[in-house]
């Protein structure tokens, strides 16, 4: 009698190697990474000896770390050590870490300043993901909970965003995301939306009408990374009745500064068009 064996567990994947449910190769290279950063730096037989690995095999792997930054070699003593790709990255989770911690006192000052409620986000791909928030006590107000995305267009932390990104990235965005309409106010062609971020980048914070939901309106600005680019936004929002046409540029200002301010004690650097002023 043929009996059919029953397929028992998940099935292999693809993307896995012989000998567990991760790439091998991806562990040896985070372990020879972790190591040189360890020690600081190291030969290429010290290394092959501390991974347990064969010289030929470590070689080839930090090799590869080194065509994408990870890694360097230093010549004259024969050595590796951590490349700057490594430091990038470790920054990278730095500044996102504490983004939150030292952006909310900030938020609370601004939120006391505009009577509006503040926020903070960082762009995800074509969207902007909301990650802390600061409530005004007005009654009615706007609330965005941690984890909340919208689309960078038709918001005014990601119009921050997009307007101080270099050109051929926003519209490289944009022409993956397309340009969705959600009221009558959206910016929902190219030549709206680019004179609208041109607008942004001149006076260093955005503004957004009736543009996402009806009768709510947000000003936002850009925080930059350390090489002066965009990594993240503050912004505050409410109804569209208490961003009159006298506050805005209020509004603006104390956005700007604020998000400047937080650029600063996260180790970034304003671009020097906003030091000047439009």
């Amino acid at each position: 009698m043929n009996t059919t064996k029953r397929a028992r567990g998940r099935p292999r994947s693809p993307f896995t190697e012989s000998g567990g449910a991760t790439l091998q190769s991806l562990d040896r290279a985070l372990g020879l990474l972790a190591t040189v950063a360890r020690v600081g730096r190291a030969t290429l037989t010290d290394l092959a000896l501390a991974q347990g690995l064969p010289p030929a095999t470590a070689h080839r792997i930090l090799t590869t770390l080194q065509k994408h930054g990870f890694a360097d070699f230093d010549r004259h003593s024969q050595e590796w050590l951590v490349g700057i790709e490594a430091y990038r990255t470790g920054s990278a989770y730095l500044r996102r870490a504490g983004l939150t911690e030292i952006g909310q006192p900030i938020l609370r000052v601004l939120m006391e300043q505009t009577g509006e409620t503040a926020n903070l986000a960082v762009p995800d791909g074509t969207e902007v993901v909301s990650i802390a928030q600061v409530e005004t006590a007005h009654p009615i107000r706007a609330f965005f909970p941690a984890g909340t995305r919208s689309p960078m267009h038709a918001s005014g932390t990601g119009k921050a965003i997009l307007a101080m990104m270099p050109p051929e990235r926003a519209r490289a965005l944009l022409q993956k995301a397309g340009l969705p309409v959600f009221t009558p106010n959206t910016l929902s062609t190219p030549k709206d939306l680019f004179a609208d971020l041109e607008r942004t980048r001149a006076r260093g914070w955005s503004y957004e009408a009736d543009e996402r939901h009806d009768g709510m309106s947000c000003v936002g600005a850009a925080i930059f990374d350390e090489n002066g680019l965009p990594c993240a936004g503050i912004s505050i929002s409410g109804p569209s009745g208490r961003f009159k046409s006298v506050s805005i540029e209020r509004f603006g200002q104390a956005v700007a500064d604020a998000g400047s301010q937080i650029t600063r004690l996260t180790g970034g650097t304003v671009p020097g068009s906003l030091l000047q002023g439009p």
